[in-house]
């Protein structure tokens, strides 16, 4: 299938004219409804033109509908899409692109949604009766039609996401499923009913039927070890656990942890080097005119002690086009076992005053020698209290081609710094 545009005003070439693209990818359509030109030409009179709340909801419906038939036929992918004022977006099956457009047509110039109710209908799944309660078998060909491995991930997905425990096993031509409700899911849903509208309990206390078959034995562990077991109790404790990791992972997540899991080991671990970069040794400067993908992974880097130290912005934000700083700005990183585990950013200056390191004591004369300024120093958790730091900032001053003492520190100074720079130079230090 071609890339195709239908223009749905009377003059294509105008540019208030409403498009609409159907564009193919590897495993759906996507037809978009362009409605940018038409909102700004709508605006510019005083008028609104956003989408009634009935074209929004069939839209969304299909939408929806459209997206898990695709997880069905065994789509891997993530999807992206607008139901926006000035773009409406559907990914849908090859077989219901025409379906589509004229159902977006009607909706459009006829306020017609019926064309969008009808797509949406003939796209959505019987999810629901697949997670009715009960053991029974699903058999490809009568109750699916995707292979059983894909409709099992299918299955459990939806499950997850209402829920349920799916207890399901996929063989050549079935799948066998037993969707249960675990007491702590039961629980939630009757304490906080507002947020799960229209929830009804089907599954506490099912019991099968006698004419039910029985899920064939395939080996491994003993089966029914759970059966005729009584429920666990659950309380509520006085005592709240919920505290900011040292990390810097801050809330909770919809995710079970999994964010604040990848998050922290990041920041213990250090940053993964990225296969397309050579990296034969294991310190490297990048500079604001280094290749991009150097440049991208000083970035994520530099995300770890912004988060960490709740920093309002990122100490490296080079991404653009490789340009020459006035003050040479730059960036070291120290790797070890495929991971960056140290971070130094700095840059040349020439205004300066001299600090003895005692607390409370005032800064000496300014002076204007230029000299390399520590900007932020970040190291892996794993990696700390191991010289790291200091190893950085003494190949700063190699560079430089001055003592490491001669090397001034932006301020204000942390306590970690602090104990850095009077271990490098316990006499004094130069700040800026």
């Amino acid at each position: 299938m071609s890339e195709r545009t239908i223009h749905l005003d009377a003059d294509p070439r105008d540019w208030r004219c409403r498009k609409i693209r159907i564009r193919a990818y590897r495993w759906y359509a996507r037809v978009e409804l362009d409605r940018d030109g038409y909102v700004d030409s709508v605006s510019s009179r005083g008028d609104t033109a956003d989408l009634p709340a009935a074209y929004a909801d069939a839209v969304e419906k299909v939408q929806g509908a459209a997206v898990d038939r695709l997880w069905y036929d065994g789509y891997p992918g993530s999807f992206t899409w607008s139901n926006g004022s000035r773009w409406v977006t559907l990914p849908v099956p090859y077989t219901e692109v025409e379906a589509a457009v004229e159902a977006l047509r009607g909706a459009e110039l006829d306020h017609d949604y019926s064309g969008l109710a009808a797509l949406a209908s003939r796209l959505t799944l019987p999810v629901a009766d697949w997670l009715s309660p009960g053991e029974r078998e699903l058999l490809r060909g009568v109750d699916f039609h995707s292979t059983p491995a894909v409709f099992l991930r299918f299955l459990r997905g939806k499950a997850r996401s209402s829920g349920l425990r799916l207890n399901g096993r996929a063989t050549a031509g079935s799948v066998w499923v037993r969707p249960t409700l675990p007491a702590a899911e039961k629980q939630l849903r009757e304490m906080f009913p507002e947020q799960y509208p229209g929830w009804v309990d089907r599954w506490s206390g099912h019991a099968d039927s006698g004419e039910t078959r029985y899920r064939p034995w395939v080996g491994g562990r003993d089966q029914n070890l759970s059966q005729r077991a009584a429920p666990v109790q659950f309380r509520v404790p006085k005592l709240s656990l919920d505290h900011e990791c040292r990390c810097g992972f801050r809330g909770q997540s919809g995710d079970d942890g999994r964010a604040h899991a990848d998050h922290h080991a990041t920041w213990a671990l250090g940053v993964r080097v990225p296969k397309n970069l050579f990296w034969p040794g294991d310190l490297v400067v990048v500079t604001t005119q280094s290749p991009i993908a150097w440049r991208r992974l000083v970035y994520k880097v530099a995300g770890l002690p912004q988060r960490e130290n709740h920093y309002d912005f990122r100490s490296w934000s080079h991404l653009g086009e490789p340009e020459e700083t006035e003050d040479n700005v730059r960036a070291y990183l120290l790797k070890s076992n495929g991971h960056v585990v140290g971070y130094l950013t700095t840059h040349d200056t020439d205004h300066h005053r001299p600090w003895d390191l005692i607390d409370e004591s005032p800064l000496g004369d300014a002076d204007d020698t230029l000299r390399p300024r520590v900007d932020l120093i970040w190291v892996a958790d794993n990696y700390r209290r191991q010289g790291v730091g200091a190893m950085l900032v003494q190949a700063l001053a190699d560079d430089f081609g001055s003592p490491v003492a001669e090397v001034s520190w932006s301020t204000p100074i942390s306590q970690s710094g602090l104990q850095l720079a009077r271990r490098l130079s316990p006499d004094g230090i130069w700040v800026s």
